[in-house]
């Protein structure tokens, strides 16, 4: 039911617009299977709408990051899938049906669910974060890199996200440091190479940050050297924080097996233990998390709900549905 009290049924319901929804959605809508995509945004992109440029997706020399959501949503909505806006709270097994809840009161009734709702940047846990969130502490260069013209930056991280986007800032900064725990970067090489090269990027090795502050924003950081551990303090306008990812698995319950950080843990159909019930990109738990993996475990997902929902019409049994589907992925 949604909350104006009309059935909602669909094949498939998947949560999350980002590449792994989108490429999921692609394949159940040529499968010719009734679609919905649901997003917090209404909208398709997800961490692509903080991307700028995407170099290292095959096929594609280059791309921005708006680009690639705006030709996605456009490829999937020619299969007849539908976008919209839903915050998901919760899901629920009822009989051979699976059911996504929403914050507003909605349920829609699916025969099988993909989720790919992604993660967000984690948090240095430093006195000042918080209290400077939008007034110099920021986790989205192209979001807010303009806002900074002319005054030195900080970037904390050293992997690609962190190297890549304070390239991206020497655009408006006039300095930018980057400022990472050990003495290398875990960036690709070539991302290095390009940071390493650009006169306005200055590594500090084997720093942690121990506080931000300012009066009204960000005004400095007090550093401490993890080999002397002598503290200093370093004037920036701005700190864009790039030192790792958290999963957006609030959503699963206790009874979905998760790793230690709390990515979800499927098979390799990505189903969950909840047979119809499938995790495909950046909130299962893998070895990367790049656009090209969250597009394949996508294919393997909507692949799988494909085959179980071809079952469950056939015999409307979800075990005997889960069953086919393992022979046919063995196959």
């Amino acid at each position: 039911m949604t909350s104006n009290g009309d059935t909602s049924e669909w094949d498939v319901v998947i949560v999350g617009a980002g590449p792994a929804g989108m490429a999921a959605a692609l394949y159940t809508g040529r499968a010719r299977l009734k679609t919905l995509l649901l997003d917090r945004a209404g909208m398709g992109g997800g961490q692509l709408m903080n991307t700028e440029l995407i170099e290292d997706y095959p096929a594609i020399k280059t791309i921005t990051g708006g680009d690639m959501a705006r030709a996605f949503e456009e490829q999937i909505r020619e299969f007849g899938v539908e976008v919209t806006w839903g915050e998901v709270i919760g899901f629920e097994a009822r009989g051979n049906r699976r059911i996504v809840k929403t914050d507003d009161g909605a349920e829609y009734l699916a025969k099988a669910v993909i989720v790919s709702t992604g993660g967000l940047p984690r948090r240095l846990g430093v006195p000042g974060e918080t209290e400077f969130a939008g007034r110099g502490v920021s986790y989205c260069a192209i979001c807010d890199g303009a806002f900074f013209k002319g005054q030195v930056l900080a970037v904390i991280g050293g992997g690609d996200s962190a190297v890549e986007e304070a390239t991206f800032l020497t655009r408006y900064g006039e300095k930018v440091y980057i400022i990472h725990r050990r003495e290398e970067w875990r960036a690709q090489k070539l991302l290095q190479e390009r940071a390493l090269a650009n006169p306005k990027i200055v590594p500090v090795w084997n720093t942690v940050i121990e506080e931000i502050g300012g009066t009204n924003k960000v005004e400095w950081l007090r550093l401490r050297d993890t080999d002397s551990g002598e503290e200093r303090r370093l004037d920036v306008g701005g700190v864009f924080i790039y030192v790792g990812f958290m999963p957006n698995s609030q959503i699963f319950g206790t009874e979905f097996p998760k790793d230690d950080q709390g990515f979800v843990l499927t098979d390799e159909k990505m189903e969950t233990v909840v047979p119809g019930l499938y995790v495909a990109g950046d909130v299962r738990s893998q070895y990367v998390r790049q656009i090209s993996n969250a597009v394949g475990d996508a294919t393997t997902a909507a692949v799988a709900a494909t085959r179980y929902i071809e079952e469950i019409d056939a015999t409307g049994d979800p075990s005997e549905a889960e069953t086919v589907e393992r022979l046919f992925i063995q196959a």
